[in-house]
């Protein structure tokens, strides 16, 4: 199997750290250059990481793709051992998905403050701000998000938690994650964890590179090699 996915990618993350987090050793990742150039739709028709290519054919989707391997390696699924469990589960993963991450990608174009709408940055903090607030009264007051083990709510919201805690201060707003009680005490403690830890680091790895210039000569060379060897 291979997985098409990017370090900075919080969907791609989610993948990942359950992957690592099951213990699964036989799936090559690769963010390939059609990514970079419009062509990852003739993968998959969607044109979005995360992309899983099994013997068969493509799956897309972040939370698909999730599924899928839990349904595969059902020994070592994350989903949770009843279904109140897999229920909460499922809905911390939504909430972060939906009502964290939809709406910190739609407020990103505000970050410039030359162009910036306040109207618009106000409207998606809020949806945020509403969203933490949702996930402040679901989440477990433990390690973890739902229970006492690391469960797919936990690989859903490391990466939501991250792009929230790093970009949304960047327009000029308080971290909503600061107004939590337990949310803040959970994205404490899940950042010693090792899965997230790594993932963690992956994605400001991913950052980084994307701040420095060093995202853009990557994509800039792998065009350059991709459009030689169709030549």
């Amino acid at each position: 199997m291979k997985l098409y996915t990017g370090d900075l990618s919080p969907y791609s993350a989610k993948v990942r750290m359950q992957i690592y987090a099951m213990g699964i050793t036989d799936i090559e990742f690769e963010l390939p250059p059609s990514f970079f150039m419009g062509k990852l739709s003739e993968v998959s028709p969607l044109g979005r990481i995360p992309v899983l290519e099994v013997a068969d054919g493509v799956i897309p989707e972040s939370e698909v793709i999730a599924e899928y391997l839990d349904d595969l390696y059902p020994e070592r699924s994350l989903s949770g051992a009843t279904p109140r469990v897999r229920a909460d589960v499922r809905l911390i993963s939504r909430i972060a998905d939906i009502y964290l991450l939809n709406n910190i990608f739609m407020v990103l174009p505000q970050l410039n403050r030359k162009t910036r709408v306040d109207a618009i940055r106000d409207l998606f903090v809020a949806q945020v701000t509403r969203g933490m607030g949702a996930l402040e009264r679901h989440i477990g007051d433990g390690e973890f998000a739902v229970g006492d083990s690391l469960t797919r709510a936990d690989c859903t919201l490391v990466p939501a938690l991250f792009l929230c805690e790093k970009t949304v201060p960047r327009l000029d707003v308080d971290d909503p994650i600061l107004a939590t009680e337990k949310v803040a005490g959970y994205w404490e403690k899940i950042q010693s964890n090792e899965f997230a830890s790594k993932i963690l680091d992956e994605m400001a790895r991913g950052m980084q590179a994307r701040l420095d210039g060093t995202e853009r000569k990557f994509i800039e060379a792998a065009i350059a090699k991709e459009k030689e060897g169709g030549n």
